[in-house]
């Protein structure tokens, strides 16, 4: 099971109820000045999910109203975009000069460094915090979108509703050891979302537009790693441009896109190798899920990056833990 915090306010004296649930508010997602006219007898609940840097936060309320005040903002501020999504009920936000109504199976972008209100009626959601150094998006590309309603039915959009729902569903089929990798998960689902729905807007920038391609492929090639005929003309087809486009897209990149692949695939061996639950894992099998599908090329090339062989690398790393 992943780490998990609990709160409901049935467990806090009546009195108290909404206080509580408002401290536990504050340390979830971010400190607001919130109100409800059911607070003499409030019932609210929240779970945190901690998946490596980001977290997830299903939350059920009763009506209530949120104030995300310059001064809060002065006070504490955790510099993170928090995804909400909604399963039940309707919610109004005013955020970063945008306003916007929201119901069942919408989502929406804030950020925590910018004030906002919210009103809410009973509503159930889905929250996903993430600092926002690990979103590979520029933030006035993001700005773009605060607050504005993102699909949550179907498309990338409904894959990451799907994947959150799911999540916060049942933990129990998931080990504290899975917490980072599904972390990993929602954030490039998140990324790829967010991508996707920058592209598709019209008033967005054709160098946006490229970005936003730019980072889908990305995406792409992280999930096809295993894949040893993934290459720049697969790529290139499965996003309908041609190779050569595709190797400007990647010129404002730091590396090539074969060059980009390799490190990758790398950099997902040596997570493999690091990891106590795969220690059984036979080094060529380790190789053929990272997309080496000859086990010499792979060893040749792990040395050549990090300075040992997968097998030796693996036993320092088992000596540390």
């Amino acid at each position: 099971m992943t780490p998990e915090m609990v709160f409901n306010s049935r467990e806090v004296p009546r009195p108290d109820r909404f206080d509580v649930w408002r401290e536990h508010l504050a340390k979830t997602i971010c400190p607001m000045d919130t109100s409800s006219e059911h607070s003499a007898d409030f019932h609210g609940e929240l779970r945190r999910l901690q998946l490596g840097p980001v977290s997830i936060v299903p939350t059920k309320v009763q009506p209530v109203t949120g104030l995300r005040t310059a001064k809060l903002i002065r006070q504490s501020d955790p510099e993170c975009y928090t995804l909400a999504l909604l399963l039940r009920g309707t919610l109004g936000i005013r955020h970063a000069g945008h306003e916007a109504v929201h119901g069942a199976q919408q989502m929406y972008v804030v950020d925590t460094s910018r004030r906002w209100e919210t009103e809410a009626g009973a509503v159930e959601s889905v929250g996903f915090s993430i600092p926002k150094v690990l979103l590979p998006l520029p933030p006035n590309l993001i700005d773009r979108i605060l607050a504005h309603p993102l699909p949550g039915r179907d498309g990338i959009g409904g894959l990451l509703a799907q994947f959150l729902t799911r999540l916060t569903t049942d933990t129990t089929p998931y080990r504290p050891a899975d917490a980072a990798r599904l972390g990993t998960v929602a954030l490039d689902l998140l990324t790829a979302t967010l991508a996707h729905h920058l592209e598709a807007d019209d008033r967005v920038k054709p160098e946006t537009h490229q970005h936003a391609l730019t980072l889908r492929i990305r995406d792409f090639i992280h999930r096809h790693l295993a894949d040893p005929d993934l290459r720049p003309r697969s790529i290139a087809a499965a996003h309908h441009i041609s190779t050569s486009y595709l190797h400007r897209l990647f010129q404002h990149e730091e590396s090539t896109v074969a060059a980009f692949i390799r490190r990758q695939r790398l950099e997902r061996a040596r997570r493999e190798l690091t990891d106590p639950t795969t220690r059984a894992t036979p080094i060529h099998a380790v190789a053929a899920r990272c997309g080496f599908p000859r086990a010499s090329d792979f060893t040749r090339a792990f040395r050549n990056a990090y300075g040992l062989t997968p097998t030796d690398y693996r036993k320092a790393a088992s000596s540390r833990n």
